[in-house]
């Protein structure tokens, strides 16, 4: 290997070596200018490190010339304070081995705080607490202060059960180890844990932060469109679910409709959202966004895609699907009163509906009034067969005691 970090062997890939992040994004915020980035080398992730009155590494990686390098431009091994663990896979892991093993400075000077997340493996939380440094175990929701910044930890299990993104609010960043790569997704890996459906789990929570820039475990980092990498691993792990190849170009709203059948709700709205972008007045993807959101509990959302529908279903006389869910929707939002209206209209169409004489006097029941509630047959029938059922269990549970 040369001086700046390349393999100097003919015909191997030159190795770029420490790169200084904010020449190779070209972005202004302070954070960058503190941060090193080492591109992956086969068997070995990327590797950060973050400037501040000490280091702090994200992933050390599996590249033993990693730290050789690092400590060549004028760093010294005592400086490393902070060491984070995306997750416990080897090639993000192992150097934390090689750093307690080949810089004996790092121990004699105190050692440094290894954190990762509760659920990683207990041989290296073991092995790095017999070393003597300390190990701070997370589970998502803390605060880590980076180089002077405040990170927040979102715990992204899938791709194993011990991930973890951080995130920097003011620079829209996040690290994501192997649950967000560029131009790929990682696979879920069983024998660490790892399942599709927690992988949206914690896909779905990146979606919910404004980010910009994502620092991968491979490949390079994304600046500015760090949204459009993560939305992109969140479709190809619906398509993973519902059995699709990426290659297919499966119609939104037949995914939707797919998700929505496997009880993936807040995925199939999303299919359903991206489906209106395309077709704004699509009835079907309108009619199962309704009833997704309702479903998850999203009560407000599900009017708002009810009006929206109740505006392109005018002309369609017996249509029950519209009152009975604003009444439902009403319902779950505590406008009782209100919700009754949407059931009798439903009644006005078809008085024997079981589902609008049961909400109905469901909601009556709610909002006080008992008497009334009770006089709807179907309704006194479900709430006392519910009634019911519950004094069994509470004498099966006194019996047991």
């Amino acid at each position: 290997m040369t001086e700046n970090g390349e393999l100097s062997h003919e015909g191997e890939t030159k190795h770029p070596g420490w790169l200084p992040l904010s020449g190779l994004l070209d972005a202004a915020d302070p954070f960058f200018e503190k941060v090193l980035f080492l591109p992956g080398y086969e068997l070995s992730s990327n590797v950060y490190v973050v400037e501040g009155t000490y280091l702090s590494i994200v992933d050390p990686g599996n590249d033993y010339t990693a730290f050789i390098d690092l400590f060549g431009r004028g760093y010294k091994p005592s400086d490393v304070k902070k060491v984070v663990l995306t997750h416990g896979h080897r090639d993000h892991a192992m150097g934390v081995f090689d750093l307690l093993r080949s810089y004996p400075a790092i121990l004699e000077n105190g050692g440094f705080e290894l954190i990762l997340h509760e659920a990683s493996p207990a041989e290296l939380k073991d092995m790095v607490r017999k070393s003597g440094c300390r190990v701070t175990e997370v589970r998502g929701g803390e605060t880590l202060e980076i180089g002077g910044f405040d990170w927040e930890v979102i715990h992204t299990p899938g791709h194993t059960i011990d991930g973890i993104c951080l995130y920097h609010p003011p620079s829209k960043t996040v690290f994501t180890g192997d649950t967000v790569l560029p131009h790929a997704m990682a696979e879920p890996d069983e024998n660490a844990g790892g399942r599709l459906d927690h992988y949206l789990f914690g896909v779905r929570a990146l979606l919910g932060k404004d980010i910009q820039n994502v620092l991968p475990g491979h490949g390079l980092p994304v600046v500015s469109s760090g949204r459009k990498v993560i939305e992109e691993t969140y479709e190809g792990l619906m398509l993973k679910i519902i059995g699709v190849e990426a290659k297919a170009k499966t119609p939104w709203i037949e995914g939707a409709t797919a998700l929505a059948q496997r009880g993936f709700l807040q995925e199939a709205v999303f299919c359903c959202e991206k489906e209106l972008v395309c077709n704004p007045e699509n009835l079907k993807a309108l009619q199962l966004k309704a009833l997704s959101l309702n479903d998850l509990g999203r009560f407000q959302e599900a009017l708002e895609s009810l009006d929206r529908l109740e505006e392109l279903r005018l002309q369609i006389k017996g249509d029950l699907f519209v009152p009975l869910g604003k009444g439902y929707a009403l319902m779950g939002l505590g406008r009782y009163r209100e919700s009754v209206k949407f059931f009798d209209e439903a009644l006005r169409e078809n008085s024997g509906v079981k589902e609008a004489l049961v909400y109905k006097g469901m909601a009556l029941y709610l909002a006080g009034d008992y008497d009334e509630a009770m006089e709807i047959d179907h309704f006194r029938t479900e709430f006392m067969g519910k009634f019911k059922e519950e004094l069994r269990k509470k004498d099966k549970g006194a019996g047991s005691a």
